[in-house]
């Protein structure tokens, strides 16, 4: 397996786990009693996951990123409530709601550029 090949893979997984530091840590510092304080680590884990079997099944790989690049718009579309309560300042909730729409935002465009990049080197 080539460097190439296993770039997003690897992205995929790092920005998991980034995810799920960020959810805990915030989950932690944060003083809320609400369990949404740990929203970040479900999509986290999900491209943790999909991350590892994409690296460890390279003839799954295709399928595993695109469950990924759908985490990662759901990351992107979860973040999009910080506009809605951005008025209010920035707190441990918008800062995560922010935090998800910026990087999910990245993440998926970055998945489509790979997709497209790959669909080109295939023809």
């Amino acid at each position: 397996m080539d460097e190439e090949s296993t770039f997003m893979p690897n992205l995929t997984l790092g920005y998991g786990l980034f995810l799920m530091v960020w959810g805990i840590v915030v989950g932690v510092l944060s003083t809320s009693d609400s369990l949404t304080r740990f929203i970040p680590c479900l999509p986290g884990l999900g491209l943790m996951v999909s991350g590892g079997l994409a690296k460890s099944n390279p003839e799954q790989r295709k399928l595993w990123m695109h469950v990924a690049v759908v985490l990662g718009l759901l990351s992107a579309i979860l973040g999009t409530r910080f506009f809605m309560v951005m008025g209010d300042g920035i707190g441990y909730a918008s800062g995560s709601m922010l935090m998800l729409f910026l990087t999910g935002s990245a993440y998926t465009a970055l998945c489509v550029r790979s997709f497209i990049q790959a669909r080109k080197a295939s023809e």
